[in-house]
């Protein structure tokens, strides 16, 4: 393994942001982000390899030139080989969505799917490959089972290559009761196949889940698969403008099947899909959009509405989030196998909604635009800053309870990516930080970026990890796929490279409390695209973190901040010994808390006192 160069600019600029903490504090997140400039991702060092004539290659090295901040990286590990797999640099051979339970990170591949062992994301370790070709190769699990999308019309029943096998497009469906051997259990083929699927659970009812199954290819014909019929603008049982609902029985996994495809993208008026595509309005000057930092206005040219790319459901909240192609919608899964879109909204800067993440409160949804399909999109100085980008929305509901979808602003990260690296906005989830919305994310050679999205109108970047394009010249589709943070550490998916993580690390915009109360959110199992609320039991960390959250806010004077130290440093001394003393002492520095802004670190120094 090659060491990547890592960049000196971080390196001083890390050193500064350190100074400057330690002498003044806690300073706001805007000021934070003004000590990245210059950006210290502008001009990175590209990879070295090369043939003998300098011309393109096909095995990357891990020797570009890296830069991050707020990140370190903690272990980069190569893709896993699969059977019969072409170079790295081919397509057919690339990572892609990650999903965990326990001590096991699940990692997609067009290929099959790898099973690392992360107990240690130090040292994550590849325990075993299953080779199960058939694209996009999408995963999630459920307690003993996994779940794979297969889109490619290469894919086969038996997870062979072979062209006498019959053809499978669908949800594949494996028993992983023993993670270290998965053994394929059913298989659900579906007229579009799967290009992305998402577990939907129901508050109440423990014997069966549900997977909504997205796909975007081709319709089968009904020669291959009964009952397909082609995409059409005007036969009402068109295979278009609808998702599959699987429901899987957890006792009899092989008896899963297609129970609904309800038609969520169809207009109120006609077979056809909501947005029909082509060249969006330019916006009007009186449009917030149209004022937003950036230098695109509208204009870009969307895809028609024909599929769902990928649907986030939220089940505590009764809503999932669908990116639809040319739309973003919310829909009502309180019955889970009858989904129903409840509105949707369109933007004239996206070109592809992509996916989608919901904050944990529920009352905001960050949809991603992938402009040029993930293959042409720039993140170059002078690129439109609104295209391939996040849009963040409100969800604002009405005096009856019906939810809308209000936009507050785009985020997408600084243009100063090479020409010849794509970017992107692609997938990514909430980092449990307490009282704040925080969000990981991937952006293909983007790299990955950590930002702050509490203030839906003025989201700010407050941590990174890039990396420099794979050649000099050549150009290549990659980077990362998924970034995720499960558990006190973040995962990549890097699509030619292999698995990467991350920890990470104490700055003024994010304290080292902060990143301790998200770590200790644990969870038995993450599928990114499946939310479930976050629990933050109280603590001496929250309470802490909590502090230093009041101080970044003004809240706190360093005087009141460092009274708060001294309480609660003395009572979780007197924790092990005397918890009514601990308990009391807490409840006396909550009750001096009255100062505007200090509401939420007064509430957890009592909710640790209730606890103690």
């Amino acid at each position: 393994m090659t060491t990547p160069r890592t960049s000196t600019r971080a390196a001083r600029l890390r050193a500064a942001t350190l100074a400057v903490a330690v002498a003044a504090a806690l300073v706001p997140a805007a000021a934070a982000a003004a000590l990245t400039q210059p950006d210290p991702r502008a001009g990175l060092a590209p990879g070295t390899q090369q043939d003998e004539d300098g011309a393109a290659f096909t095995d990357p090295l891990r020797d570009a030139e890296t830069a991050a901040e707020g990140m370190e990286l903690l272990a980069e590990r190569s893709k896993p080989a699969y059977v019969g797999a072409a170079g790295a640099f081919n397509y057919s051979n690339i990572n892609s969505d990650i999903a965990f339970q326990g001590d096991y990170a699940f990692s997609g591949n067009y290929r099959g799917f790898g099973v690392y062992d992360v107990s240690d994301p130090g040292d994550p370790v590849l325990r075993t490959t299953v080779n199960c070709p058939g694209g996009q190769g999408d995963v999630s699990v459920h307690g003993d089972l996994l779940f794979m999308s297969v889109e490619s019309g290469a894919g086969r029943v038996d997870c062979s290559t072979s062209p006498t096998s019959a053809v499978f497009r669908g949800v594949r469906v494996f028993d992983i009761s023993d993670p270290l051997a998965p053994v394929q259990v059913a298989g659900v083929q579906t007229c579009r196949g799967s290009h992305t699927h998402t577990l939907v659970t129901q508050p109440g009812v423990e014997d069966r889940v549900w997977v909504y199954n997205s796909g975007t290819a081709g319709v089968r014909a009904a020669t291959q698969l009964a009952g397909c019929r082609p995409s059409s603008t005007t036969d009402p049982l068109t295979s278009a403008y609808s998702i599959d609902v699987i429901e899987v029985p957890l006792a009899d996994p092989a008896a899963a099947r297609v129970v609904g495809s309800p038609r969520v993208m169809a207009s109120a008026t006609s077979v056809a899909g909501l947005n029909p595509g082509g060249t969006q309005p330019t916006l009007p000057a009186d449009d917030p959009r149209a004022s937003a930092p950036g230098n695109a206005a509208g204009g870009q040219r969307v895809s028609a509405t024909a599929a769902c790319h990928d649907i986030t459901a939220y089940p505590a909240i009764g809503l999932a989030a669908g990116a639809c192609q040319g739309d973003g919608l919310l829909l009502d899964i309180s019955d889970a196998a009858n989904p129903r879109r409840v509105t949707n909204v369109t933007d004239p800067n996206f070109a592809y909604w992509h996916s989608a993440t919901f904050n944990d409160a529920g009352t905001k949804v960050v949809f991603t635009d992938e402009w040029g399909g993930g293959g042409a999109a720039r993140c170059q100085p002078g690129d439109p800053t609104n295209w391939g980008a996040n849009a963040i929305f409100d969800i604002v509901r009405a005096a009856d309870g019906t939810p809308s979808l209000q936009w507050r602003s785009y985020y997408k990260i600084p243009g100063v990516q090479a020409e010849n690296e794509v970017c992107v906005a692609h997938n990514g989830n909430l980092v449990p930080v307490p009282g704040r919305d925080v969000m990981v994310q991937a952006w293909y050679e983007g790299g990955t970026s950590v930002f702050d999205f509490t203030d839906s109108a003025n989201p700010e970047e407050i941590g990174f990890f890039d990396r420099g394009p794979y050649h000099p010249t050549v150009f290549h589709q990659g980077g990362y796929w998924s970034t995720y943070w499960y558990n006190g550490a973040v995962f990549g998916n890097e699509i030619f490279l292999g698995l990467d993580t991350w920890g990470l690390t104490g700055t003024a915009a994010l304290s080292e409390d902060e990143i301790a109360a998200a770590a200790a959110a644990r969870v038995p199992v993450l599928n990114a695209q499946s939310q479930e609320p976050v629990v933050h039991e109280p603590s001496f960390t929250l309470v802490r973190a909590t502090s230093d959250q009041a101080v970044r806010a003004g809240a706190l004077s360093a005087r009141d901040e460092a009274g708060v130290a001294r309480f609660v440093d003395r009572a979780e001394g007197l924790a092990a010994r005397d918890a009514r003393a601990a308990s009391a002492t807490l409840r006396a520095k909550a009750g001096q808390l009255k100062g505007v802004g200090q509401e939420a670190l007064a509430e957890e120094l009592r909710r640790l006192a209730d606890e103690l």
